[in-house]
Formats: C-alpha cells, sequence, structure tokens
C-alpha cells in the first residue's frame, strides 16, 4: 500500500520531528529521576478498561488497577489481590479474603464491598463475566477482608475468569458507574498511580509509581506474582508516525517503542543500542468489524456474501509488507495454534479467492446501494493499511463506500454510537484483536446477545449457546467439538471477519532489561542496567 510505504521517509531523519515533543520531560524535576519514556501503539480517547476492550487501554490499566488473580504465562491462575480462597464441597460457595496492606491510590483501604462492586460492572460487558452474573445466586462481601460468590451452578472456570479477563477493582464509587458509560476518574490500587494534569488526549500520558504500592513476594510471570516497580515515572508519547518514533528509539531520546512498523523492523535490528523481540506469544489478528444493527450490514446474506473476496495474504502483505515470516495463515474465528482452532467451516476463507462471486452474490443479497461507512484510523499504519484494502475490495464487488478518515481515539468513541451513519454511527472498520482473546470461545468478538454483544452489535443466538456448552463442558475432546460448532456458527452469522494473524515484535533500548513475556506491555520488573 503506497500510504504504508511513505511513512517510511521520516525514518533516516526525524530530528526536527522530534522537537515536536517525544524527548520533552513529563515533569520539572531533579535529574535523578528515574523515567522511562514509551511509545504506546496508539492513544486512547477513554482510559477506562470496562467501557472499551482497545488493546492500549487494557495496557494501561494493568498499570493503574490490580487483579484479584493473575494468571501466568501458561495461563493457571495465582492469587493476586487476594490472599486465597475457600470452596465448599459442592462448589456453589466461593469465600475469598484479601491479603493485607492493599491501599487505592487516594490512600482508602480496597474492602470487600470494593470488589463485589467491580466485579458486578465488570460482568456488564466480559463474556466470562456474564456468564458468571448468570449462575450466581448472590454476590456479598462479609466484612472489608472478604467477599462471597454464592453460585446457582458450579462455574469451573472462576479463578481463570478473575485473573485474565481484565476483571480489574475499582472503588464502589467508580464501580457503581454503569458500565455503558465510561467512568470520569482513574483510582486504582496497581502499581502504577495515573497522573491526570499530565494527561494530553491523543499526546501525552503520564504514571507516577505508587509508592505505597506492596507486591508480592513470588517471582513476576506475566500477569501473576510480584509487581515491583524500579521506575519513579514512565511517560507515554504518542507518536502516530512510525518513522518518527524509529528515529527517537535510535537516538535514545524514548527508551521503548511497542509496535515499530514491520518494514523498519529490520533497520531497527542492525541498530546499535537498540533489542528487538517479540515478547507477545499470542499475536494479533485483524479483523472487519462489521455494523448488523444497520443498513446494509444488517442483511445476513451481504455478510456472507463478503467472504469469498477476503484475501487473507492480501491483508498480511498490505500490514507486514516483506516480513511475512511474522504471519500465521489462515486463521478462522480462533487464535492459529490454540487448542480450539479447527478447520471447520475454513473454506470460507481458506477455498480459492473469487470476486466475480462475491460481486454476484452482492447482487442476490438484495443489497440496494446504502452508502457503507467505513472508518480510517489514518494514524494507525497497520488499520489505515487494511482499511484502503477493505475499501478497495468492497468496491470492487459492488458496495458503496465512504471512507472517513479519523485518529484511533475518534474512532474509538465513535464505534460505540449504535446511530445510523448519517447520524454519527459507522458501518464497517477494521481493527485487531488480542490472539489471547481469540483462544477460546469466550471471546469478547464472538458474543451474540445484541446490545450487550461486542461493537457491532451481532444477534446470533447460536454463538451464545455454544458458549455456554463450552464452559460447562468438563472434557478437552468435548470443548474442542463445542468450539468447532461455534466456528461454525460464526461463519453462518459473521459477527466479524478475521483477514489474518501475526506477531509483533517490538523495540526497546539494550540498557532496559526485565522484560516480560506477555500479551501486553508490562512495565513491572523493568529495571535500566546504567
Amino acid at each position: 500500500m503506497l500510504s504504508r510505504r511513505g511513512l517510511l521517509g521520516t525514518a533516516a531523519g526525524g530530528g526536527a520531528a522530534l522537537a515536536a515533543g517525544l524527548g520533552r520531560p513529563a515533569l520539572p524535576r531533579a535529574q535523578t529521576l528515574r523515567r522511562l519514556r514509551f511509545v504506546p501503539m496508539a492513544a486512547y480517547s477513554s482510559p477506562d478498561p470496562i467501557w472499551t476492550t482497545a488493546i492500549v487501554v487494557q495496557t494501561h490499566a494493568l498499570m493503574v488497577w490490580d487483579t484479584l488473580y493473575g494468571v501466568d504465562i501458561g495461563l493457571r491462575p495465582h492469587p493476586q489481590m487476594c490472599a486465597g480462597h475457600e470452596l465448599s464441597g459442592d462448589g456453589l460457595s466461593w469465600t475469598f479474603t484479601l491479603r493485607d496492606g492493599l491501599l487505592f491510590h487516594d490512600g482508602e483501604p480496597v474492602r470487600g464491598r470494593d470488589v463485589v462492586a467491580s466485579i458486578g460492572r465488570w460482568s456488564q460487558r466480559n463474556s466470562f463475566g456474564q456468564l458468571l452474573a448468570a449462575a450466581t445466586a448472590e454476590m456479598t462481601a462479609p466484612d472489608d477482608r472478604r467477599f462471597r460468590i454464592r453460585l446457582k451452578r458450579p462455574f469451573p472456570q472462576m479463578l481463570y475468569a478473575l485473573g485474565s479477563q481484565g476483571c480489574f477493582i475499582m472503588p464502589e464509587r467508580m464501580a457503581r458507574v454503569p458500565a455503558s458509560e465510561p467512568v470520569k476518574e482513574f483510582v486504582g490500587s496497581g502499581p502504577f498511580r495515573f497522573v491526570p494534569d499530565q494527561y494530553v488526549s491523543g499526546a501525552r500520558a503520564v504514571y507516577a509509581r505508587f509508592d505505597r504500592y506492596q507486591p508480592r513476594q513470588e517471582a513476576p510471570d506475566y500477569l501473576s506474582g510480584g509487581k515491583a516497580v524500579h521506575f519513579d515515572e514512565v511517560e507515554w508519547s504518542i507518536q502516530p508516525d512510525p518513522g518518527t518514533a524509529a528515529s527517537a528509539l535510535q537516538s535514545g531520546e524514548v527508551d521503548w517503542v511497542d509496535q515499530p512498523l514491520f518494514d523498519l523492523v529490520p533497520m531497527l535490528q542492525a541498530s546499535r543500542g537498540v533489542t528487538v523481540e517479540q515478547l507477545d506469544p499470542f499475536g494479533l489478528i485483524g479483523i472487519i468489524g462489521l455494523n448488523h444493527l444497520q443498513p446494509p450490514f444488517n442483511n445476513p446474506k451481504l455478510r456472507r456474501a463478503l467472504l469469498p473476496a477476503i484475501d487473507q495474504k492480501q491483508y498480511i502483505a498490505a500490514v507486514l509488507g516483506e516480513q511475512a515470516k511474522y504471519a500465521s495463515l489462515p486463521v478462522g474465528y480462533f487464535t492459529v495454534g490454540s487448542p480450539m482452532a479447527s478447520e471447520a467451516g475454513m473454506a470460507a476463507l481458506a477455498g480459492p479467492r473469487d470476486l466475480d462471486l462475491a460481486a454476484r452474490l452482492v447482487r442476490e443479497s438484495g443489497y440496494a446501494g446504502e452508502p457503507v461507512l467505513l472508518m480510517d484510523p489514518a494514524d494507525q499504519p497497520q488499520m489505515h493499511a487494511m482499511a484502503e484494502l477493505t475499501a478497495s475490495i468492497f468496491r470492487r464487488i459492488g458496495l458503496t463506500v465512504d471512507v472517513v478518515a479519523m485518529d484511533w481515539g475518534s474512532l474509538l468513541s465513535r464505534r460505540a454510537v449504535k446511530a445510523p451513519p448519517a447520524q454519527g454511527g459507522w458501518s464497517v472498520f477494521n481493527t485487531r484483536q488480542a490472539g489471547l482473546n481469540a483462544a477460546d470461545p469466550a471471546s469478547v468478538q464472538l458474543k451474540g446477545n445484541g446490545d450487550k454483544a461486542w461493537f457491532g452489535w451481532p444477534t446470533a443466538p447460536r454463538l451464545d449457546e455454544c458458549r455456554e456448552a463450552w464452559f460447562q463442558a468438563g472434557d478437552p475432546a468435548e470443548q474442542k467439538r463445542i468450539a468447532a460448532d461455534m466456528q461454525q456458527a460464526a461463519f453462518e452469522a459473521v459477527p466479524y471477519i478475521p483477514v489474518g494473524q501475526w506477531s509483533q515484535p517490538t523495540a526497546w533500548r539494550s540498557d532496559l532489561t526485565g522484560f516480560l513475556k506477555s500479551a501486553n506491555p508490562l512495565f513491572w520488573n523493568l529495571r535500566r542496567t546504567a
């Protein structure tokens, strides 16, 4: 794609652009301040991790909020905020005890009632949470140190759900805000404090070490273990131009670039003082999100008509350029290499591609030329490249496409609008989902419960029937069979379209050490060696 290639021009000489603020000190403090300068994958419009599932917001949330349990890199849950739990013999009553010393950033202790309210808010949006809520008879806080979940039926995935699904614990006053609305303050109990007066939307965010945080004593392992912080401050500098970000990393004006442009990876690998590695073992999956509430994609025949035109190899070429070694193809609705991945229905995406067939199916679907509003996050190279390709393909098969360019933060806000495109809504957008989140039927993007589903709001009861059956199945072979049925149902309903899977390398200054394998950048355990 020409626009992606055009981004490379700034890589060799980004010095002038750096004056815009990449290396700007966050606060006028002494030179002894230990500061880590980070370039995230994108900006965010709302830092509420329950209101939005954006990957960058989840990264932010892991700094600010803590979780009751945490999973290691093998996805095994371990106590985090909890000291432990007791489970009744019938599997219906869970009693959890919080560990000593838990404080929110405003100095208030973390209490059982904060936990109960936080689980309740999380359960409004998360797939695991919704199923837990349906299985719960009562959730109470007997005292400040304990909370209890009494179930109507066993929920064997309890600890995994609390440890891997973004169940962030907030003060009760914040957790009482409906999940359909973003919170207005960002007080957590995690290892970093969000500094609101240093936040500039779309440009900068600052996180200060929470000096009253007491990390666990175990070794860190992904989201489990001790979250020991060795920097006083982490400054996020939003840099839409990847060439400028790469130049800043080479010169030492920033310490860490989360997702360097694939075309720049070979240059960074050859740069003195720069380390390039792949920390995320789960990868990313590109997708086309479709609005099921509004014409024209409220028509299931039209959604299915798109499938013969989608060539995952083209999308991988658009995103990765010559770095195709990082790709895994073909990908369906479950992450390649995960236990739930299968061949069920895959002919829809892995068979011969046929634009003429897709065009004929579009005509036969009853499509009447309604405009398709495609949101294009022009500041995000990977999503922008996918959006350009999507627009081209849709036009070639007979759709009327109106591309609206915007920044990523604006897209995150607009995608929550359910009104018609002419009233501020949308029809389609490209994004990425974390491979970890698509590794099993709990995937938030695979919900089919209408208004409570992920953005696009598909109504596909079969998807939720399969998810419920998967949760109840104890045998791995039976779970795999159910996942195959779910994928087949997804190819019928087309909640979204997967367009390719890839592993994303990250790059940092070589004097940093202590990076952890993770699906998100993690800022604990990091040190500067010099």
